[in-house]
């Protein structure tokens, strides 16, 4: 994977699109608005709808570029792609603790797709980045923020 290649399913790629264009037509548009009635309060040095208003605007302009250098560098990956013989981007993965018996079931996906919430693990995530390359049977250890998990892994599907 290039150094700065993002890596996202074509359903990301277009949430993605359709953010940024949000951002380009609704959210500059918001924020201007909301400056230039700052403006009209009279001295801007002492504003703060007028400081609030900037700092957004400065946020919502980072996340245009952002976005722009996440779609330009975006490398999109489909079923056809994953690989179940071993554990690659986008494939769904079944593991246990073997320290639990807890199973777990994840997908892994690229950083800008993670929804840790919703099974959906980075392949930037210490989990997610242990889990690449590790076949079914495998047993491998990963050190998360609570401490080490020794995970096996169960199946590998598309």
């Amino acid at each position: 994977m290039a150094e700065n290649e993002v890596l996202m399913t074509i359903e990301g790629l277009k949430q993605m699109e359709s953010d940024l264009e949000h951002l380009k037509t609704v959210r500059r548009k918001e924020v201007a608005s909301r400056i230039k009635q700052a403006i009209e309060f009279g001295d801007i040095s002492e504003n703060s709808e007028y400081e609030d208003a900037k700092n957004e605007q400065a946020f919502i302009e980072g996340q245009i570029l952002n976005y722009e250098k996440k779609l330009k560098n975006a490398r999109v990956v489909d079923s056809t792609d994953v690989n179940i013989d071993k554990i690659s981007e986008y494939a769904h993965v079944m593991a246990i603790n073997v320290d639990t018996n807890e199973k777990l079931e994840f997908q892994i996906v690229g950083s800008v797709e993670a929804k840790p919430f919703e099974s959906k693990i980075s392949n930037e995530s210490p989990v997610g980045k242990a889990m690449l390359g590790h076949t079914v049977g495998d047993i491998f250890e990963v050190t998360v923020p609570a401490g080490v998990l020794k995970l096996k892994i169960l199946g590998i599907s598309k």
